[in-house]
């Protein structure tokens, strides 16, 4: 691909986009803050490095040639690509942004916290809004535009026409109970044994309920009979320490609590509740530098988990 010419500028294209757009070198030269010479001097330097005339002179007011018709599209794109370029890395231009995400309760306790902490620190900090709730709430405001991405668990296949998935990690879920619960002194507990308790699962259509409803399914459970639904960690994690409640919950979401012994997990295999964790956005979407940037610190932040 040969390269451009170094000889064209910047001021040769709006000398010839502004002529053309006002008809005349006198209202460029007054739109553009130049003088009349100076117009008629660049524009005779474009058509000299083209080497083909781009109006057409013999009539009292300039119109393109064929030439200067088809050299125009180009210079107007142009153009307009340089400027959006320019406003998509101005600091001034993102003073008013706000990044929208959307936290599925896998994450909002250890990874975007920690993702917002980074970002904030960045040089492109903007305003953060996040919205949290289960995946169809937060997976219609993101096909709505009210927001810009979500951070969690993958959405179902069905769910994901229109959509996009940046796979990050896996994890698993885990059986969180009080570190004086019942079944923690059986030598080899089981999934059979969690059916007289109250269980702590998410409510149907959020995007693990699935997964605890398959692994339920392959221990011969079909379904538990003093079930509590919720999405709210904090109820999860209150009613767990009260009750005698095993909790179905991502790892990460207790994974300070088991840390600290304030919760306990069972000895379980669940092994089959690995699911790939990520940011889903709308397919095909631009997102601004803020978000961008924002995205950027997710991906650090887990690649040191």
């Amino acid at each position: 691909m040969p390269n451009l010419d170094p000889r064209i500028k910047l001021r040769h294209l709006s000398c010839f986009v502004e002529t053309d757009r006002h008809g005349g070198v006198v209202p460029a030269a007054e739109a553009l803050g130049l003088s009349q010479p100076a117009i008629s001097k660049s524009l005779a330097e474009l058509e000299d490095i083209l080497g083909v005339a781009l109006f057409d002179r013999s009539r009292r007011k300039l119109a393109l040639t064929e030439y200067g018709a088809q050299f125009l599209r180009y210079a107007n794109a142009a153009i307009a690509a340089l400027r959006q370029g320019v406003e998509s890395v101005s600091l001034a231009s993102h003073a008013d942004a706000v990044v929208r995400l959307g936290a599925l309760p896998t994450v909002e306790v250890e990874v975007v916290p920690r993702a917002v902490a980074r970002f904030a620190m960045g040089p492109l900090a903007a305003r953060l809004h996040v919205e949290s709730g289960p995946s169809p709430h937060l997976l219609g405001l993101l096909r709505a535009g009210a927001i810009d991405l979500v951070v969690g668990r993958m959405p179902a296949p069905d769910v994901m026409a229109g959509l996009s998935f940046e796979h990050l990690y896996s994890e698993p879920l885990v059986l969180a109970v009080r570190p004086d619960h019942p079944l923690l002194e059986e030598p080899e507990p089981s999934l059979r044994m969690v059916e007289p308790f109250p269980a702590l699962v998410p409510p149907r259509g959020a995007i693990i309920r699935q997964t605890v409803e398959t692994v339920l399914l392959a221990a011969g459970i079909t379904h538990l009979p003093r079930e509590i639904e919720t999405v709210s960690n904090s109820f999860g994690r209150a009613y767990a320490l009260l009750s005698d409640a095993v909790w179905f919950i991502s790892r990460s979401v207790v994974a300070a609590d088991l840390q600290s012994g304030a919760l306990a997990a069972l000895d379980v295999d669940m092994s089959a509740s690995y699911g790939a964790i990520g940011i889903t956005t709308r397919a095909g979407a631009e997102l601004d530098l803020p978000t961008a940037a924002f995205i950027a610190a997710v991906r650090e932040v887990v690649s040191r988990r």
